[in-house]
């Protein structure tokens, strides 16, 4: 029986286009620790209307469980696609627990509290830590989608 392939393509760019903010925000990490207040807080400003990104989020986990359920009968594939899924919301409840605070006690870093260093701390790191677990994200859907379509015999997609 074919299988589309629109809906693990579609998980494999919803979780790509998901590593982007994250990842710029990993590879910012080393520059931007060593600045200083003010300049970290003007910096920071580049990041409005990012919030914008958590549309992609949510559609990847909607893709990625769509992707789990539709591997369910096959072992390893559904497997990692569960791992993707579960990756993913793992970073997005780091991002409530840790980085959404850090934005609101700053009211989007546009206000200095005492433990501004603190929250930068806070904010750096969770966004480093969810750029690795979006990644591995990335890279157990691509491998949950690959595994079924070997296991299938080859490619699904329509021949002309």
């Amino acid at each position: 029986m074919r299988k589309s392939i629109a809906v693990p393509f579609l998980a494999i760019v919803l979780t790509a286009f998901a590593l982007i903010p994250v990842g710029a925000h990993f590879f910012e990490l080393w520059n931007k620790m060593g600045l200083d207040r003010d300049a970290y807080f003007i910096v920071q400003q580049i990041y409005r209307g990012w919030a914008l990104f958590g549309i992609v989020l949510f559609a990847d986990l909607a893709a990625l469980l769509a992707l789990a359920v539709s591997l369910r009968g096959e072992k390893g594939p559904f497997r990692l696609a569960l791992l993707a899924f579960g990756l993913v919301a793992l970073s997005l409840v780091l991002f409530f627990l840790w980085t959404y605070p850090a934005n609101q006690a700053t009211q989007n870093w546009t206000v200095v509290p005492a433990d501004w260093e603190r929250l930068r701390l806070q904010w750096e790191r969770t966004h480093a830590i969810d750029a690795v677990l979006t990644f591995l994200a990335l890279c157990a859907a691509t491998l949950a989608s690959l595994r079924a379509l070997s296991a299938r015999g080859g490619s699904s997609a329509p021949r002309g």
